[in-house]
Protein backbone atom coordinates (compact mmCIF):
# COMPACT_ATOMS: atom_id res chain seq x y z
CA UNK A 1 0.00 0.00 0.00
CA UNK A 2 1.35 3.42 -0.94
CA UNK A 3 1.77 5.87 1.93
CA UNK A 4 0.03 9.21 1.58
CA UNK A 5 2.43 12.10 1.13
CA UNK A 6 2.78 14.09 4.32
CA UNK A 7 1.67 17.69 4.38
CA UNK A 8 4.39 20.26 4.80
CA UNK A 9 4.51 22.00 8.16
CA UNK A 10 2.92 25.43 8.05
CA UNK A 11 0.49 24.48 5.35
CA UNK A 12 -2.89 25.82 4.35
CA UNK A 13 -4.29 25.82 7.87
CA UNK A 14 -1.48 28.04 9.15
CA UNK A 15 -1.92 30.35 6.18
CA UNK A 16 -5.66 30.65 6.89
CA UNK A 17 -4.97 31.41 10.55
CA UNK A 18 -2.50 34.13 9.62
CA UNK A 19 -4.92 35.62 7.09
CA UNK A 20 -7.81 35.61 9.60
CA UNK A 21 -5.67 37.31 12.22
CA UNK A 22 -4.56 39.97 9.74
CA UNK A 23 -8.17 40.48 8.59
CA UNK A 24 -9.20 41.16 12.19
CA UNK A 25 -6.28 43.52 12.76
CA UNK A 26 -6.99 45.44 9.55
CA UNK A 27 -10.66 45.77 10.52
CA UNK A 28 -9.74 46.92 14.04
CA UNK A 29 -7.31 49.50 12.65
CA UNK A 30 -10.12 50.89 10.49
CA UNK A 31 -12.79 50.78 13.20
CA UNK A 32 -10.57 52.30 15.89
CA UNK A 33 -9.60 55.03 13.44
CA UNK A 34 -13.22 55.83 12.61
CA UNK A 35 -14.89 55.45 16.01
CA UNK A 36 -12.00 55.83 18.41
CA UNK A 37 -10.83 53.01 20.63
CA UNK A 38 -13.13 53.88 23.56
CA UNK A 39 -16.31 53.94 21.46
CA UNK A 40 -15.51 50.90 19.31
CA UNK A 41 -16.77 47.46 20.29
CA UNK A 42 -15.77 43.93 19.38
CA UNK A 43 -19.02 43.72 17.43
CA UNK A 44 -17.96 46.75 15.35
CA UNK A 45 -14.67 45.04 14.53
CA UNK A 46 -16.38 41.76 13.64
CA UNK A 47 -18.88 43.56 11.37
CA UNK A 48 -15.96 45.10 9.48
CA UNK A 49 -14.67 41.62 8.55
CA UNK A 50 -16.12 38.87 6.33
CA UNK A 51 -15.48 36.38 9.16
CA UNK A 52 -18.04 34.61 11.33
CA UNK A 53 -18.51 36.24 14.70
CA UNK A 54 -17.05 33.31 16.64
CA UNK A 55 -13.83 33.48 14.63
CA UNK A 56 -12.78 36.69 16.40
CA UNK A 57 -12.56 34.89 19.74
CA UNK A 58 -10.31 32.21 18.29
CA UNK A 59 -7.68 34.95 18.00
CA UNK A 60 -8.47 37.62 20.59
CA UNK A 61 -10.35 37.72 23.89
CA UNK A 62 -11.21 41.42 23.77
CA UNK A 63 -10.78 44.67 21.89
CA UNK A 64 -7.94 45.45 24.30
CA UNK A 65 -6.03 42.41 23.04
CA UNK A 66 -6.55 43.53 19.44
CA UNK A 67 -5.37 47.00 20.37
CA UNK A 68 -2.23 45.59 21.97
CA UNK A 69 -1.54 43.46 18.90
CA UNK A 70 -1.66 46.64 16.82
CA UNK A 71 0.68 48.35 19.29
CA UNK A 72 3.07 45.39 19.07
CA UNK A 73 3.06 45.67 15.27
CA UNK A 74 4.07 49.31 15.68
CA UNK A 75 6.87 48.39 18.11
CA UNK A 76 8.13 45.74 15.70
CA UNK A 77 8.15 48.26 12.86
CA UNK A 78 10.06 51.01 14.68
CA UNK A 79 12.65 48.93 16.55
CA UNK A 80 14.95 48.20 13.57
CA UNK A 81 15.06 51.91 12.67
CA UNK A 82 15.98 52.87 16.20
CA UNK A 83 18.65 50.22 16.49
CA UNK A 84 20.23 51.23 13.17
CA UNK A 85 20.26 54.89 14.22
CA UNK A 86 21.97 54.11 17.52
CA UNK A 87 24.49 51.54 16.34
CA UNK A 88 25.64 53.73 13.46
CA UNK A 89 26.46 56.71 15.71
CA UNK A 90 30.06 57.85 16.08
CA UNK A 91 29.52 60.20 19.04
CA UNK A 92 27.13 61.05 21.86
CA UNK A 93 25.33 63.86 20.05
CA UNK A 94 24.86 61.71 16.96
CA UNK A 95 23.64 58.79 19.11
CA UNK A 96 20.99 60.98 20.71
CA UNK A 97 19.98 63.01 17.65
CA UNK A 98 19.73 59.99 15.36
CA UNK A 99 17.69 58.08 17.95
CA UNK A 100 15.23 60.90 18.54
CA UNK A 101 15.01 61.71 14.82
CA UNK A 102 14.26 58.07 13.94
CA UNK A 103 11.58 57.79 16.62
CA UNK A 104 9.90 61.12 15.94
CA UNK A 105 10.09 60.51 12.18
CA UNK A 106 8.27 57.21 12.61
CA UNK A 107 5.65 58.89 14.81
CA UNK A 108 5.12 61.60 12.18
CA UNK A 109 4.77 59.02 9.40
CA UNK A 110 2.20 57.00 11.29
CA UNK A 111 0.18 59.77 12.95
CA UNK A 112 -2.37 59.73 10.13
CA UNK A 113 -2.60 55.94 10.25
CA UNK A 114 -6.11 54.99 11.39
CA UNK A 115 -4.65 52.56 13.94
CA UNK A 116 -4.75 53.65 17.56
CA UNK A 117 -1.35 55.30 17.33
CA UNK A 118 -2.65 58.48 18.93
CA UNK A 119 -3.37 56.55 22.10
CA UNK A 120 -0.81 56.12 24.85
CA UNK A 121 1.09 52.86 24.48
CA UNK A 122 1.05 50.16 27.13
CA UNK A 123 4.58 49.78 28.39
CA UNK A 124 4.36 46.14 29.49
CA UNK A 125 3.83 44.27 26.23
CA UNK A 126 6.60 41.87 25.13
CA UNK A 127 7.47 43.87 22.00
CA UNK A 128 7.62 47.21 23.81
CA UNK A 129 9.69 45.70 26.63
CA UNK A 130 12.04 44.18 24.05
CA UNK A 131 12.48 47.65 22.52
CA UNK A 132 13.39 49.08 25.93
CA UNK A 133 15.88 46.24 26.47
CA UNK A 134 17.48 46.99 23.07
CA UNK A 135 17.82 50.65 24.00
CA UNK A 136 19.53 49.79 27.28
CA UNK A 137 21.85 47.33 25.48
CA UNK A 138 22.75 49.94 22.88
CA UNK A 139 23.44 52.54 25.57
CA UNK A 140 25.68 50.11 27.46
CA UNK A 141 27.51 49.25 24.22
CA UNK A 142 27.97 52.96 23.43
CA UNK A 143 29.40 53.48 26.92
CA UNK A 144 31.81 50.60 26.39
CA UNK A 145 32.94 52.14 23.08
CA UNK A 146 33.41 55.53 24.77
CA UNK A 147 30.63 57.19 22.77
CA UNK A 148 28.54 57.89 25.87
CA UNK A 149 29.94 58.69 29.32
CA UNK A 150 29.92 55.85 31.83
CA UNK A 151 26.68 56.01 33.81
CA UNK A 152 23.74 53.85 34.79
CA UNK A 153 22.48 52.55 31.43
CA UNK A 154 19.07 51.68 32.89
CA UNK A 155 18.49 55.18 34.27
CA UNK A 156 19.62 56.83 31.04
CA UNK A 157 17.39 54.50 29.06
CA UNK A 158 14.40 55.40 31.25
CA UNK A 159 15.11 59.13 30.92
CA UNK A 160 15.48 58.95 27.13
CA UNK A 161 12.30 56.92 26.83
CA UNK A 162 10.30 59.31 29.00
CA UNK A 163 11.38 62.35 27.02
CA UNK A 164 10.84 60.57 23.70
CA UNK A 165 7.30 59.45 24.52
CA UNK A 166 6.27 62.84 25.89
CA UNK A 167 7.67 64.79 22.94
CA UNK A 168 6.11 62.24 20.56
CA UNK A 169 2.74 63.57 21.73
CA UNK A 170 3.78 66.95 20.31
CA UNK A 171 4.85 65.30 17.04
CA UNK A 172 1.47 63.57 16.82
CA UNK A 173 -0.13 66.99 17.16
CA UNK A 174 1.98 68.32 14.27
CA UNK A 175 5.24 69.55 15.86
CA UNK A 176 8.32 69.50 13.63
CA UNK A 177 10.40 66.32 13.88
CA UNK A 178 13.73 68.15 13.60
CA UNK A 179 12.74 70.72 16.22
CA UNK A 180 11.71 68.02 18.69
CA UNK A 181 14.85 65.95 18.00
CA UNK A 182 17.02 69.05 18.41
CA UNK A 183 15.35 70.00 21.69
CA UNK A 184 15.69 66.52 23.17
CA UNK A 185 19.30 66.18 22.02
CA UNK A 186 20.25 69.57 23.48
CA UNK A 187 18.56 68.68 26.75
CA UNK A 188 20.60 65.50 27.14
CA UNK A 189 23.85 66.92 25.80
CA UNK A 190 24.03 69.90 28.13
CA UNK A 191 21.17 69.80 30.56
CA UNK A 192 18.82 72.75 30.91
CA UNK A 193 21.61 75.29 30.46
CA UNK A 194 22.10 74.12 26.87
CA UNK A 195 18.51 74.73 25.81
CA UNK A 196 18.03 77.67 23.43
CA UNK A 197 16.14 80.66 24.81
CA UNK A 198 12.67 81.18 23.34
Amino acid sequence: MDAKPSRPAGGRRDLTKAQNRETILAAARQVFGQLGFAAATVRDVIRATPLASGTFYNYFKSKEEVYQALRDETALAVRPRLRAARTGAAGAEEFLAASFRAFFGFVAETRRDPSPSAERVRMDSPEVLAGFAELEEDIAAAMTRGILPAADAGLLSAALTGVAFELAERVKAGADVEEMAGFATALFMGGMTALPAR
